[in-house]
């Protein structure tokens, strides 16, 4: 059995039995992190006993069961302490994106009436001191980091440990006041970022999580053998699931890369057997991989893609079971000069990826596949904790989100909607019983606000979020996302939103992928001062011109792209043009760019095929 001990009904149940398997152990690590440029490992005694002294502080400061405290913080084993300490308690953490501005923070703040919060660095505490006194609830902040200039109820995370193992050497009987936790209590309120809007608290308990954790190991080989790098934010509910309750309810050993910025470094370093990603990876790595083959011989260049073809040959022949020993000889030879170059860097232990939180084009994880890759799409909402949805190992279908996992139940709503029910499914929005009931139906189907098609194997496939779809003047129903990833199947092309509602033909916003389209320059000798002046070149124009016109064969007549609009800077959290979880927000992008959209409907006569 993978999961060290199945028998858990609540997350301090399956972090005890993890902890009581490995007690005494120094050949595995619950953790690592790097430390003087080297990853060093924290033993499960030694994060047991940091869990320990923390509740007991939190407990010392009055934390009871059902209490909310806020845990502000990027990845680091601080935040797994944070979370495992408040979880004890049978307290309801309250994960904060540590890209979110004070006013965001303040909001979720007030609206969780949150009684404590654990911050990461200076920064992060800056921002609760700027609006700590517009949450009154708001008592105690910890502090991972040292903090300078000390505040009134600040606190520096190692001392609070210290006062809490005092605390309990005083008091040994301590953990015997906390209230039990039970399976049906809120273990979290995590906020959806949401793409319209304010944030709504989606209240997953201590059951939907656990049933989670046991229905993804269920489908899912891992195993206490498996290393895992985490870089996604453990705010968010997939990385917080599926990297790290399901790795640690397995006995995975979970490293911490330094930053987004880092990962292809600390990949190399770690060779992790299993990742938890998003798309946007993938499009990263092929972009730079096709950037460095631009940049080398033909001969390079020319060899790659015999052995992509080879590889995509050799995939297709083994869905069928039909290998002839020519293709054979062809695969292991196009590994052994260009494949097994291509894995080294992701450390060449790599098992399978898993790819979630927006759709995976079709044709990257066709591509990847072919360079010998393995990729599992999987589905899921911050409301169902949050997978139901992935490709087996065993059966891949690239361009759907797989089958449900062990007890989920899907669905099609007559209009398209897809409807999910299962113990997975959240308890509801905090204090917001009108959108909870908008959401679940009273039998428990819960309404996803996605799209989508189940073919005759179960498999689910996504065709857009139901809010998104585009009627044009001409009362056409469009989906956009299929258009944006036919866009964006190409090196030049980096982001983009296809808009058109209540307009006569769709435009697109288009962030190109300025490192191609720079080095496309730089060999076609022309000349540019920034990237602004470049997207103003005729040549670069084109480019996008004849990448829309390519793909408007495969499109009806509604469904084609016929404005662009070139952005010299990426959507990004900054500027509010995406949610923490990299979701673009199609209104604000609209309105960003709404003077040249305007001057695009004005200035054109609109021409049917």
């Amino acid at each position: 059995m993978p999961l060290i001990n199945p028998a858990f009904k609540t997350l301090p149940e399956m972090f005890e039995v993890v902890f009581a398997h490995y007690k005494g152990r120094r050949d595995r690590y619950a953790l690592l992190r790097k430390v003087d440029g080297k990853y060093q490992g924290i033993s499960h005694d030694e994060l047991k006993a940091d869990v320990e002294a923390l509740a007991a502080y939190l407990h010392s400061i009055g934390v009871r069961k059902g209490d909310r405290v806020g845990i502000l913080s990027e990845n680091r084993p601080a935040w797994v302490v944070a979370d495992m300490a408040i979880l004890k308690l049978g307290a309801i953490d309250v994960p904060l994106y540590p890209t979110l501005p004070p006013n965001q923070i303040a909001y979720i703040l007030q609206n969780s009436e949150a009684k404590a919060v654990v911050v990461s660095t200076s920064l992060q505490l800056n921002k609760i001191r700027k609006i700590k006194n517009e949450v009154p609830s708001l008592t105690h902040v910890l502090s991972m980091n040292p903090i300078e200039n000390r505040g009134t109820d600040e606190i520096e995370l190692e001392e609070a440990q210290r006062m809490g193992r005092a605390f309990a050497e005083e008091t040994p009987d301590w953990f015997k006041s906390v209230e039990k936790v039970n399976e049906e209590d809120i273990a979290t309120l995590i906020y959806t970022s949401g793409t319209t809007g304010l944030p709504k608290g989606v209240m997953l308990t201590h059951r939907n999580i656990c049933e989670n954790i046991k229905s993804c190991v269920a489908c899912l080989p891992v195993d206490s053998n498996d290393r895992t790098l985490s870089f996604l934010p453990l705010s968010h509910s997939y990385e917080r699931t599926a990297g790290y309750y399901v790795m640690f309810a397995c006995g995975v050993e979970i490293y911490y890369a330094e930053s987004i910025e880092t990962v292809s470094l600390n990949i190399t370093e770690v060779k992790p057997t299993i990742v938890i990603t998003v798309p946007r990876l993938f499009e990263r790595i092929k972009s730079a991989l096709f950037k460095d083959l631009d940049a080398g011989p033909a001969v390079r260049k020319k060899m790659f893609f015999w052995a992509l073809e080879v590889g995509k040959k050799f995939a297709k022949a083994k869905r069928a079971g039909k290998i002839s020993p020519l293709l054979a000889t062809q695969h292991a030879l196009a590994n052994k000069l260009v494949f097994s170059k291509v894995q080294k860097k992701f450390g060449g232990c790599i098992r399978y990826f898993v790819s979630g939180g927006a759709a995976l084009p079709k044709e990257t994880g066709e591509f990847f596949e072919a360079i010998g890759i393995t990729i599992l799409e999987g589905y899921g909402l911050t409301e169902t904790s949050p997978v139901t949805h992935v490709n087996r190992i065993d059966k891949i279908k690239f361009g759907k989100v797989g089958p449900p996992i062990k007890n989920v139940e899907q669905k099609i709503a007559p209009d398209g909607e897809i409807l999910l029910r299962g113990p997975n499914i959240m308890k509801g929005y905090w204090r917001d019983e009108a959108a909870t009931r908008e959401a679940i139906e009273p039998d428990g189907w819960f309404h996803t606000g996605d799209i989508g098609e189940i073919d005759e194997d179960g498999y689910l496939k996504i065709t857009d979020r139901k809010k998104h779809i585009i009627v044009n003047s001409g009362g056409k129903n469009i989906a956009p996302l299929p258009i944006e990833n036919m866009i964006q199947n190409s090196p030049f092309v980096d982001q983009v939103v296809v808009l058109g509602e209540k307009r006569p033909f769709l435009t697109a916003v288009i962030v190109p992928n300025f490192d191609a389209i720079r080095a496309f320059a730089q060999k076609n000798q022309i000349a540019f001062e920034s990237n602004k002046d470049l997207l103003q070149k005729e040549e670069v124009k084109k480019i996008f011109d004849e990448h829309l016109k390519k793909i408007s064969r495969e499109l009806a007549s509604h469904e084609k792209v016929r404005r662009f609009i070139l952005s010299p800077e990426p959507f990004s959290i900054e500027a509010g043009e995406m949610t923490p979880t990299l979701k673009v927000k199609r209104k604000i992008v609209e309105e960003k760019f709404k003077a040249e959209l305007e001057e695009i409907y004005k200035s054109l006569v609109y021409e049917t095929d």
